[in-house]
């Protein structure tokens, strides 16, 4: 598992801020299944978000978001942005149960298996986050094998039918949705010709809650920050954190996502 890797001292190269590509490096960081952009923090042995693309994105774009990058850095985490597989014609992400292609999660892990040994990321924590194709593969990884990383910070992006029966847990999840969303709407939607149809996030909530073996399908609380309607369950396995944010916008990372998931992070037990 990532969080027990043992890391190596890694390069002097840690302690800049913002280095792109494969940090000092021209090009990306290739590993045996694929390639990954990182950027680190001004700090050693930092913190990892590892964040993956949507469909017919690329890594080199998601360092582009700024918005979401430039606090994550400030905040002293490195951002990984690993490549994405080919399908039909465009990158994506081998999500879907039953799909041939690349075993993602365990290029992911070997992806930052490579970024502790070049680099001196803490493996102990590291987050793995995506928007919508990306956030699909999220929601997967973490259902089948929820201990791969310490958290996991899906941003619109769910299941698709049929949902799974369940998953196993615990899990520490932040999910994040806009409220106008019409590419991965709250309720799915079908896609190819109704060939495939995206869940509902709901229900995907309700299989989390009970992998989570949360007491009461009620939330436990409510808050805002900024523009972000928030909810969280408690009473559930004390190794386990489940909350869910709504903000008004549509299909997007939206603004200020950055600093409340690693607020909410770094006040988990371990965080």
């Amino acid at each position: 598992m990532i969080r027990k890797l043992t890391l190596a001292a890694g390069l002097a190269l840690t302690g800049q801020a913002g280095l792109a590509a494969c940090a000092d490096q021209e090009g990306m960081c290739e590993t045996a299944s694929g390639g990954y952009h990182i950027e680190l923090p001004q700090a050693e042995n930092p913190p990892l978000v590892v964040f993956l693309h949507g469909w017919g994105g690329t890594a080199t774009g998601t360092l582009k978001n700024r918005g979401m990058v430039d606090p994550l850095l400030a905040r002293g985490y490195a951002v990984m942005a690993p490549e994405g597989s080919v399908r039909n014609d465009r990158q994506s992400w081998n999500f879907f149960p039953g799909w041939e292609g690349r075993d993602e999660t365990a290029f992911l892990i070997e992806a930052v298996e490579d970024a502790a040994d070049r680099f001196g990321i803490d493996a102990d924590r590291v987050v793995l986050g995506g928007f919508s194709a990306g956030a699909f593969m999220v929601y997967y990884l973490a259902c089948a094998a929820p201990d791969t990383f310490s958290a996991y910070v899906p941003v619109s992006g769910g299941f698709w039918r049929p949902d799974p029966e369940s998953c196993d847990g615990p899990v520490r999840m932040f999910h994040t949705h806009g409220w106008t969303d019409n590419v991965v709407p709250l309720e799915g939607r079908l896609l190819g010709g109704g060939r495939f149809h995206q869940g509902d996030i709901f229900a995907g909530l309700e299989i989390w809650r009970i992998a989570n073996g949360c007491a009461d399908t009620k939330p436990s609380g409510f808050s805002t920050t900024g523009q972000f309607m928030r909810r969280y369950w408690s009473g559930c396995d004390d190794r386990s954190a489940l909350e869910f944010a709504l903000f008004p916008g549509g299909h997007s990372v939206p603004k200020g996502w950055a600093d409340m998931m690693v607020d909410w992070y770094e006040g988990l037990p371990g965080g």
